[in-house]
């Protein structure tokens, strides 16, 4: 978009500018501008603005909000608090594995949008009665990811190098195929976005610090919907079969997983529960605006770009429509 961009005669474009913090006035409750960074030599500069959209991506949004004092940060212990509250992620990296020696795939002329999405196990489409959890998964079967190196499927008890290895994968690159599970993640009072009170960043600004932890809710929202997909594997009567994959034991970051973060500036219907309203104007400053899934209450099964754009959309439109010609809360708690 930034060729168009640059046609526009209001549109600048400042590379290499590090925004640290908003100007805030409370008692107006609006916000006057922003002080950014030049990271090429250090100096720091104010923009003033008469309207300000924080689209810097989860955790930019949650630590731009702390380090401006804007909203009242998340409080576990006590519940109270909204900025950095329902920071949520995805049940990820789930699944099964299926080679078949009579069957035959291309999978480096996958795309993501080409494969077989399955919701029959995700969200409320299914009884939950007895199932001891809310929630669920979609599976999606296909192809979209042949890259010669990261994919490189072979079945169980493969030495992991060696000849043998690279028999398997030359056998199998093209007689493989994977049903992913991805599962919803909600809201858990102990999981949230804070400052982080010993590590600063090059600004010497408190890092943002992630509490998180998987809860039983998402465990057997795994394991009941990789067993769906396990036995949707087995009547698809493949040669080999590799174990169902299930995410146990602690969160760990290190092995990627996805980067689908939500939660820290969530959407709501009172102030005291939420950081942005139905237009994803701030309720703390009427003039800020902020953008991503960071305003999302919960993680559904489904990644969250969809809603993302059409949030976006949603809330320009608003700001074109009605703000510019009234400025002030377009919603009134």
């Amino acid at each position: 978009m930034l060729p168009l961009l640059r046609q526009e005669a209001k549109f600048t474009l400042r590379s290499r500018a590090w925004v640290s913090r908003l100007l805030y006035d409370k008692a107006a409750k609006k916000v006057t501008g922003v002080v950014y960074t030049d990271t090429r030599n250090g100096e720091e500069y104010e923009q003033p603005a008469g309207i300000v959209v924080l689209s810097a991506y989860v955790f930019g949004n949650v630590s731009l909000l702390f380090h401006s004092g804007i909203g009242e940060p998340y409080d576990p212990a006590t519940g109270k608090g909204v900025v950095g509250k329902n920071y949520c992620y995805q049940l990820s990296r789930m699944g099964v594995t299926m080679f078949f020696e009579d069957r035959e795939f291309n999978p480096f002329m996958g795309a993501p949008g080409s494969v077989m999405a399955l919701d029959d196990v995700d969200g409320d489409n299914f009884d939950h009665s007895g199932l001891g959890f809310f929630g669920g998964s979609r599976m999606a079967c296909g192809h979209s990811d042949g890259r010669p190196i990261s994919y490189r499927p072979v079945p169980p008890g493969t030495p992991r190098w060696g000849s043998a290895w690279k028999r398997a994968t030359a056998k199998y690159y093209r007689h493989s195929v994977n049903i992913g599970v991805s599962g919803s993640n909600y809201a858990n009072r102990n999981n949230y976005l804070d400052l982080d009170p010993t590590y600063k960043d090059q600004l010497g600004r408190p890092l943002l610090r992630l509490t998180y932890n998987f809860v039983e809710n998402d465990y057997r929202v795994m394991e009941y919907t990789v067993d769906v997909a396990a036995k949707i594997a087995r009547a698809m009567n493949p040669t080999i079969m590799g174990p169902p994959r299930v995410r146990r034991g602690d969160y760990d970051i290190v092995p990627y997983q996805s980067t689908h973060n939500t939660g820290g500036t969530i959407m709501g219907t009172d102030p005291k529960t939420s950081v942005v309203n139905r237009y994803l104007q701030s309720w703390d400053a009427h003039n800020l605006f902020i953008m991503g899934a960071s305003t999302f209450p919960q993680q559904p099964a489904y990644n969250p770009t969809g809603p993302v754009g059409a949030l976006a959309y949603w809330a320009a439109e608003a700001i074109l429509t009605k703000y510019r010609n009234s400025p002030g809360p377009l919603v009134h708690a």
